[in-house]
């Protein structure tokens, strides 16, 4: 078996691999390395390897099935953790320069479940300050680039991640998502990327994260389905130190992954009854995608009266207050804190509780809308984006169609922050590619906590679309 093949391996086929030493984890670890060493230096999606840790972790794998010992649901498999998850030993500087060298004592909640089930940590990957924008690259680490075309961002936050796993670095990469954060780079990249229901991956640090905590759902970006469904076996179910987590379901995400949903009824919608703006390639791709549905004698409509109100206004809202309260307890040293962030604050500073209180009202109406559009279908399809991943060096699109949206931060992403406000279940998945050769996802929504049929339709598309075959040129 050729290296790259072993790189961008299944990772659900590496473990039965490891399981019969057809391929040890150690080699497999090796192999990754190999290719981290010579790839991150092109795209610099890895901001802090820990290889010798990885083969120390892969090491007690083999040993483990040697002897024959209870394995782990992730046993050996290498695994990369963005650049904000508390890891015990481990630099995690949050992308900011105020955090350069902080070393946690102790490892956060998903971290340590990971460890639990036998996974490999390969290191940290980068994104922006605190995750605050939708593109990746901070003070301290610089840019991450596109492996599609390293003139392009690959998306952000969690830019790292997608970046490390279309390029075959990272079989199982963990990110966070507080406004599209897991399937921007998920659409920009080519991977596939879910947010499970707000409260199936607990947090506990949500006392210090503000108005942005109810926002954010971490996730996994993998080059398949069935590895999200993997990893979410491992890292969902309740914890005390979040009081909005979830109990574990009481099935596996990965063993019913193939029970395709029958009488399924699919609703679509290209503008969600506010964006007005989006690329014709996009368009195409998702119409196009829509219809490959059929195939499983699912209904599929237009849903034409979905209308979502002031969603940009809510989250920045919800989003700027946050990192003002985050803010005030940490220490505020000159030339450290990125002049966008210190921008949200100083708006932040302005709101009144009446404009708060406004949020707080218009967020429910938004959940309300969208669970409207779910008394009638069971899925919601939309484009992941409004258009294709644009150039490195700035921190949104300034065209799309044509058209100029340079005083529209959020223009080229209207589809991802309403289901963060609403806490719904979303996926991006490939299904399709530009005339410049840059990927195209379709996000796929499910009704809250539905995550499995969200997983199920995936997997679905997965099987009738595949795009793994695909790989950049690096």
């Amino acid at each position: 078996m050729k290296k790259d093949d072993i790189c961008f391996m299944s990772a659900v086929d590496m473990l039965e691999k490891i399981k019969t030493q057809e391929l040890t984890s150690q080699e497999i670890a090796e192999t990754v390395i190999e290719r981290i060493e010579k790839v991150n230096a092109i795209i610099n999606a890895f901001c802090t390897p820990t290889f010798e840790l990885a083969r120390e972790m892969a090491k007690s794998s083999d040993e483990k099935v040697k002897k024959g010992g209870k394995l782990g649901i992730i046993e050996g498999i290498p695994t990369s953790l963005k650049d904000e998850y508390l890891t015990k030993g481990i630099k995690t500087t949050f992308g900011s320069k105020l955090f350069e060298n902080f070393v946690p004592l102790e490892d956060d909640i998903t971290v340590k479940r990971i460890k639990e089930e036998g996974c490999v940590i390969l290191g940290k990957t980068n994104l922006p300050a605190f995750g605050y924008k939708g593109v990746t690259d901070n003070k301290i680490f610089g840019a991450t680039k596109n492996p599609w075309d390293l003139e392009r961002t690959p998306g952000g936050s969690s830019g790292g991640a997608g970046a490390a796993v279309t390029s075959g670095i990272s079989p199982l990469a963990l990110g966070s998502d507080g406004g599209g954060s897991i399937r921007i780079p998920s659409s920009f990249s080519g991977v596939y990327g879910i947010k499970p229901s707000f409260g199936r991956i607990p947090h506990d640090t949500m006392a210090t994260s503000g108005a942005i905590g109810t926002l954010v759902h971490k996730g996994p970006l993998v080059r398949y389905v069935r590895d999200a469904a993997l990893i979410l076996d491992v890292i969902v179910g309740e914890d005390d130190a979040d009081r909005y987590s979830l109990p574990k379901p009481n099935y596996s995400f990965l063993e019913k992954l193939n029970e395709t949903p029958q009488n399924l009824k699919i609703g679509y919608s290209m503008d969600l009854g506010f964006v007005t703006i989006i690329d014709p390639e996009v368009e195409k791709s998702i119409l196009d995608s829509v219809q490959k549905f059929e195939e499983f004698e699912w209904s599929i409509e237009n849903n034409k009266r979905i209308k979502i109100k002031d969603a940009d206004r809510v989250l920045q809202t919800f989003w700027f207050s946050g990192f003002d309260q985050s803010m005030m307890n940490l220490p505020q040293t000159e030339g450290k804190v990125e002049e966008n962030i210190q921008y949200m604050v100083d708006i932040a500073s302005k709101f009144t509780v009446k404009d708060l209180k406004w949020a707080d009202l218009q967020r429910e109406r938004i959940y309300q809308e969208i669970c409207a559009h779910f008394k009638m279908f069971d899925i919601l399809i939309t484009p992941t984006l409004a258009c294709p991943a644009f150039k490195l060096g700035t921190d949104w699109a300034h065209e799309i169609d044509g058209k100029d949206v340079s005083s529209d931060a959020l223009a080229w992403q209207p589809y991802t922050y309403p289901f963060n406000l609403s806490g719904h279940p979303a996926a991006s998945i490939p299904c399709g590619w530009s005339k410049d050769g840059l990927p195209i996802g379709m996000q796929i929504v499910g009704k809250r906590l539905d995550d499995l049929t969200v997983l199920q339709v995936s997997q679905a598309f997965e099987e009738i679309a595949p795009w793994q075959d695909k790989r950049p040129n690096l």
